[in-house]
Formats: C-alpha cells, sequence, structure tokens
C-alpha cells in the first residue's frame, strides 16, 4: 500500500466516526436594505407557514374515489348480534337489552321515589340496608333491623328476590 492509500484509509476511518454537514453556499451573504429593515423586527407567525410542505398537485378523480372508498374505511358487519332470552328484540351478546334496560330503569326510578317519599329530604338517609317487598311479600329474619320499602304491585319476573 502506497502512503497516500493509507492516509485515505485514515480519513475513511474518521469519517465513519462522526457525522459531518456540507453545505454549498457562497461566505458572505450581502443584506439587502429591505431585509437589514425587517430583521429588526419580531418573526411572525407567517413565516413559518411559508416554509411549511404543500402539494404540488392535484390529487385524480380515480386516486380521490380509491381513497374514499377505501374498505377499510367502511362500516363494518356486527356478527354479535342476538336475540334477547326475555323479550325478544335483538342486542348485542354480553349486553342487556335496550328494551329490558329501560323497564329496569322505570321500575328503579319508581323505587327511589318510594324512598325519597319516606325520608323526606336528602340528607335523612339511614344507615341501614334496604329492602324493597312488594305485594304478598312478607319480611324475612334476614331483614330485621333493614329498611323495607314496599310496592303496591306484583313483583317483576327479571326482579329475584334475595
Amino acid at each position: 500500500m502506497t502512503g497516500e492509500d493509507a492516509r485515505c484509509e485514515a480519513c475513511w476511518e474518521l469519517k465513519s466516526l462522526r457525522p459531518a454537514l456540507a453545505i454549498q453556499a457562497p461566505a458572505f451573504l450581502p443584506e439587502s436594505a429591505s431585509d437589514a429593515r425587517e430583521s429588526n423586527e419580531a418573526p411572525s407567525l407567517l413565516d413559518s407557514i411559508l416554509w411549511m410542505a404543500a402539494p404540488k398537485k392535484r390529487r385524480t378523480i380515480e386516486v380521490n374515489r380509491c381513497r374514499r372508498r377505501n374498505p377499510n374505511k367502511l362500516i363494518k358487519v356486527k356478527r354479535n348480534i342476538d336475540v334477547c332470552p326475555e323479550c325478544g328484540n335483538l342486542k348485542q351478546k354480553h349486553v342487556l337489552c335496550g328494551y329490558c334496560y329501560a323497564k329496569v330503569k322505570a321500575e328503579t326510578r319508581l323505587i327511589r321515589l318510594e324512598i325519597r317519599k319516606k325520608e323526606g329530604g336528602p340528607f335523612n338517609t339511614p344507615t341501614v340496608e334496604t329492602v324493597v317487598l312488594y305485594d304478598g311479600e312478607k319480611p324475612t329474619e334476614n331483614d330485621k333491623g333493614k329498611r323495607i320499602i314496599e310496592r303496591a304491585r306484583k313483583r317483576p319476573s327479571w326482579f329475584v328476590q334475595n
């Protein structure tokens, strides 16, 4: 190997160790009078917008249609639809159907109204457990010492007595 080849090889080893930035521009850029006047002002928001990326060509109608009608953007077909065993309406699997939920919500609202009437105000809540009894039901031994709310109707089939 010649001495020149050895020097080049040493240079390549040094270059691989450190990245370098190379810019081709004149060493001195003369400023015009208008540039000097603007340099005193603070940079504005519009200066950064001029350097942002912008499309150079309009998208063709074919490309737009392919993008809009992409199969990934279509509404997915739900395959987890079942029939509710209680009422027969359609529902999602592992979710309470909307009709049954509305019935439970209405009954719960009526029970809460009964509780509110009995308490007489929002801050008179006793610290004991509440039991709901429907027509024809009597309190059990476990219900002693608990607050009893009586409803003047038959117990719904979905409202299990514990």
